[in-house]
């Protein structure tokens, strides 16, 4: 009989019990006077001893500035050592830090802080072409929980000072009360339709989380991680920070947001071990023209996740940038976010084929989306999570946590996955990406790919587009390799014969960048409307085939 699509991750390492300030204490005990935090555009160095002293001088300044356990503090900054300490800080004091993205414009500013009912904001000046204060100024009238604003550029030290009247023993006793079970964060998850869903999670949750990825990556108080990715999302905050504090590592964090080129000088600069980033990301690290004169020999190691990667990059990221460990993560912010993760020791075909296996402690399961029944491996569904990782719910919305998490607490990611005999995990699409053309079922990922086996594609992406005859048809979006001077008749001559005609793209868009979110995830409900409105005008940005 076939094998169920079920895996449960069993682990002689038990789950952390403590709460995030307890672990960073048991960590700077350790290794005090190793490096904890390095953030290069700030000229900022600290020791795990000195990150432990100001993240207590700032816990102290939060109870000064009357934050209490569970009240909602809001960070509006891109990468900054000011959001580290921010986040160790909040946990001490069981305040849940709310993760504004630094991408946010006034209304998204707006709805978050009034639906999270933030108290307190820690905001940078700027970042970017957006001028924060100003676009706060524009909104605040309307925020009526929001008490004080603290401009970090302007104020980090004067609110540093406040702490000064509050005592030791009064931080003592706040963190005594704390439990590893209370909130301590919420991340508001970027939905394509509707407003964002605030995601609440626990020390429990994000600790054991980054706990374990970094028990993946081998990291110890050696290693020494490249992390590029934002703090505002959990690869930032928790495969990032909480991995390398559990571990003794340190956090080395090149600028305020992703440059090819500054990420490349700081591994070398720095001697990083290890690297993070989306497919994207490393995309443009390899495509810099001087890509061979940055010395990348001391990686072995790191972390690609946040959207499916291409095979091939994949392979020239363990062949090229000497990350012969690198690891592929999968998960999601309701999920802290990791599920699966590949190991040091798969073999390439797996580590560049697949999401790797269950994480230690939480269980996976691919079920029939009709029938919610569990279907056997090798067979397409979605695919499910259970186990600490889950959220603790969407803030204030019940109905849609009921909506994600079912009766039995399973996560329902929308992602269409398999599982193979050995419990590896290969996510084959979005349950809504899914393309339907003519009665055929079409997964944009495996066009995806095979486009990528092409010398002159660095990158591409599939979506589904309105059909009057078929329902959908197939369109691609590529950006060229440098130099590359490709048309949309090679490719489809490239395809002919290698995938079936009904998956052969109708309709090509070549471009420069694709759009997406500040954590790099290619917003395919935006490609659609932009291709909807091109091919209405019959623009000859996209190119029919026929």
């Amino acid at each position: 009989m076939t094998r169920p699509s079920y895996a449960h991750g069993t682990s002689d390492i038990p789950l952390l019990g403590e709460t995030i300030g307890e672990n960073l204490r048991r960590t700077v005990e350790r290794v005090p006077d190793r490096d904890a935090l390095i953030v290069r555009s700030q000229g900022y160095r600290a020791t795990y001893r000195q990150l432990w002293d100001t993240t207590t001088a700032f816990a102290r300044s939060l109870i000064a500035l009357g934050i209490k356990p569970g009240d909602r503090v809001g960070i509006w900054s891109p990468n900054r050592f000011e959001w580290v300490i921010a986040q160790y800080a909040t946990a001490r004091v069981g305040a849940i830090l709310v993760n504004v993205n630094p991408a946010y414009k006034t209304a998204e500013l707006e709805y978050a802080l009034t639906q999270s009912s933030v108290s307190v904001l820690f905001l940078a000046r700027r970042f970017r072409q957006s001028d924060y204060v100003d676009m706060l100024a524009q909104v605040r009238d309307r925020i009526p929980t929001l008490r004080i604003a603290v401009v970090l550029d302007d104020d980090w030290d004067r609110v540093l000072d406040m702490g000064k009247d509050v005592s030791a023993s009064d931080l003592e006793a706040r963190e005594r009360l704390l439990q590893f079970d209370d909130p301590i964060n919420i991340q508001y998850t970027s939905g394509t339709t509707g407003f964002p869903k605030g995601a609440t999670l626990s020390h429990h949750n994000v600790l054991n989380n980054g706990f374990f990825i970094g028990e993946g990556l081998r990291l110890t108080e050696n290693d020494r991680v490249c992390i590029p990715v934002p703090f505002y999302h959990c690869f930032g905050m928790v495969l990032g920070n909480l991995a390398c504090t559990t571990h003794g590592a340190a956090m080395v964090i090149p600028g305020e947001a992703f440059e090819p080129r500054l990420v490349l000088e700081t591994v070398a600069a720095e001697r990083c071990t290890a690297l993070y980033g989306v497919p994207t990301m490393f995309i443009g690290e390899l495509d810099l023209p001087d890509f061979d004169s940055f010395d990348l020999s001391t990686l072995r190691t790191g972390i690609m996740a946040g959207s499916s990667c291409p095979v091939e990059i994949m392979r020239k990221v363990v062949s090229r940038m000497n990350m012969r460990e690198v690891t592929i993560c999968y998960g999601m912010t309701e999920t802290s976010p990791v599920s699966t993760q590949t190991g040091a020791d798969d073999p390439l075909e797996k580590r560049v084929g697949t999401v790797g296996r269950v994480h230690p402690h939480v269980e996976v399961k691919v079920i029939d989306p009709e029938t919610g029944a569990i279907v056997p491996r090798g067979t397409r569904g979605e695919l499910c999570t259970r186990g600490y990782s889950v959220m603790i719910g969407y803030w204030n919305d019940e109905g849609a946590t009921k909506n994600a998490i079912d009766r039995t607490g399973w996560m329902h990611t929308g992602d269409l996955a398999t599982m193979d005999d050995d419990g590896y995990v290969n996510i084959v699409g979005r349950i809504k990406d899914m393309i339907i053309r003519g009665g055929e079922n079409v997964y944009p990922r495996e066009i995806e790919e095979f486009l990528h086996t092409h010398p002159a594609v660095s990158e591409a992406q599939v979506i589904g587009v309105p059909s009057a005859k078929y329902g959908e048809e197939v369109m691609a979006w590529v950006r060229r390799k440098p130099g590359a001077n490709i048309g949309h008749a090679e490719l489809t001559a490239f395809c002919t014969g290698k995938i079936a005609t009904f998956k052969i793209p109708r309709y090509w868009k070549f471009v420069d960048e694709f759009p997406m979110t500040v954590t790099g995830k290619i917003q395919k409900f935006r490609m659609r409307e932009i291709a909807i409105a091109d091919l209405g005008l019959q623009s000859v940005a996209a190119t029919k085939t026929a």
